[in-house]
């Protein structure tokens, strides 16, 4: 079995095995069970439009299920966009307020250009600031040269508005070539193009090392939106909760991450806000948890597990 199993899979690009039947020793800040990361994506004003110079109009994560792409503007899509900005966004950011909620903006350039106000508000809050990419739309079949152009332009604009780079970068709709130019850009001390674990993990690519913050589509309020998803607050509380309870309970043992991705157009809807503060009435009852920005994470581990 070890023969057969030895060189066969030398120079297949995936990793299916990770931390596998090893449990990594982890020692979280005070000895938390789980770190828990709320991300909170903006990029409303940046999704496809026609007065972006796109072809046809956003399809992705609104109202409209199965939404079909128009060629014009489509001011239905725009307007639930725009709900997002207008005051999906401040919703959110009054509870995370409350709660003292630290936070991780996935920000697309784009969209950060176009909002002073929530800008403002950001940093005010000293929110971390990650990359969301210069555009909110699908980069699968981008040149890697066009591609790494939308990076540079990504990081020059929140660096711009916001005084320094990003450190972190998610683009969400990537392409193969994504974490390459993560790796090859140079000064991102992470990247969340994966879903593929509950801990953070390194990856080497062309002799460097790069840092994987793994990100959340389950723990994700963009399930109101997909078929299969949620259709009430209940669910994504339910939801949240059986994961933090799993987690923290493995936790005891072997300490764990979870993260949770929102949409100031989904989650900051009225019916669906509920839930979250419900869930974060929950979390906040537990003292052996750490509830931190992204790059808090990415601080740790790089100090402590490189």
């Amino acid at each position: 079995m070890k023969q057969y199993f030895s060189n066969k899979n030398k120079k297949y690009p995936r990793d299916l095995i990770g931390y596998g039947s090893k449990k990594p020793k982890i020692k979280w800040p005070n000895n938390a069970k789980i770190a828990l990361q709320i991300v909170l994506n903006y990029e409303e004003g940046a999704e496809n439009c026609v007065l972006h110079g796109d072809k046809t109009s956003e399809v992705f994560l609104s109202e409209i299920i199965g939404a079909q792409p128009i060629k014009g503007r489509n001011m239905n899509m725009e307007s639930f966009y725009e709900y997002g900005s207008k005051r999906g966004f401040w919703r959110l950011h009054e509870l995370f307020q409350e709660k003292k909620i630290p936070i991780t903006i996935f920000g697309v350039g784009m969209a950060l250009e176009r909002n002073h106000d929530v800008c403002e508000a950001i940093e005010k809050a000293g929110y971390e600031i990650a990359s969301h990419g210069w555009r909110w739309i699908d980069y699968q079949n981008f040149s890697k040269s066009k591609e790494k152009e939308h990076m540079n332009l990504a990081i020059k604009t929140i660096k711009k508005i916001f005084g320094k780079r990003p450190l972190g970068w998610y683009t969400g709709r990537c392409s193969p070539n994504t974490l390459d130019l993560v790796a090859e850009e140079g000064g991102f001390l992470y990247c969340s193009d994966s879903y593929s674990d509950d801990l953070p993990y390194w990856v080497k690519i062309k002799n460097k090392k790069q840092l994987i913050i793994p990100y959340t589509l389950d723990n994700n309020d963009m399930r109101f939106a997909t078929n299969q998803g949620f259709n009430s607050g209940e669910q994504f509380y339910t939801y949240l909760k059986d994961s933090f309870d799993t987690l923290y309970n493995e936790g005891k043992k072997s300490p764990k991450m979870m993260s949770v991705g929102l949409h100031c157009r989904l989650i900051g809807r009225p019916g669906r806000i509920q839930s979250l503060r419900k869930f974060l009435d929950y979390v906040l009852k537990f003292k052996d948890v750490w509830i931190c920005k992204r790059i808090d994470i990415a601080k740790y581990w790089i100090k402590n597990y490189k």
